[in-house]
């Protein structure tokens, strides 16, 4: 499970969630262009991510350079930040995107990260966030398992932002 905010500022909110909670190290990966589908038209969006691993839940911060109509977006302008998204990943990606539109849900933004489908599932209606959908990917999980790895073998004290992939 994934739990994700967008923020303003990604190094400054890193370091709030650090201080605040112990939660660490953050991973960051700078100014990704990824080209997407944006409620069925073609986009292109520059953001950041960070993320760090808190027990079995994934922390997800993400910051849009921006102002291209997106997901984000949607809920909040630039300069706003808060809650974003519960994340889930599935073996088969199209029975749960189905599981939301069968309900009259609708995928605001999707596209591929590698070989890996995604999307944000927009149900800010019924529980006050979006939903993402993500396809396990062999390459993904071993990302995800290093992020692990790199909070239960941290000192709560070195290194709290780290730049790019897990070691």
């Amino acid at each position: 499970m994934q739990s994700a905010w967008v923020v303003d500022d990604i190094e400054a909110a890193c370091l709030k969630w650090v201080e605040t909670t112990g939660i660490g190290p953050f991973y960051i990966f700078p100014h990704l262009q990824l080209e997407v589908s944006y409620r069925g038209k073609p986009s292109t969006i520059d953001f950041s991510v960070a993320s760090a691993q808190a027990g079995d839940v994934q922390i997800e911060l993400i910051q849009q350079h921006c102002d291209t109509p997106s997901a984000y977006r949607d809920q909040f302008k630039r300069g706003e930040q808060g809650h974003h998204h519960m994340a889930i990943y599935v073996a088969d990606y199209d029975a749960a995107l189905a599981h939301y539109t069968n309900q009259g849900f609708v995928a605001a933004t999707a596209g591929l990260f590698g070989e890996m489908r995604f999307c944000y599932v927009d149900t800010r209606d019924a529980i006050g966030c979006m939903i993402e959908i993500i396809q396990h990917d062999p390459i993904q999980d071993a990302i995800f398992e290093r992020i692990s790895e790199g909070a239960k073998n941290w000192d709560g004290v070195t290194d709290p932002i780290r730049q790019g992939m897990p070691e």
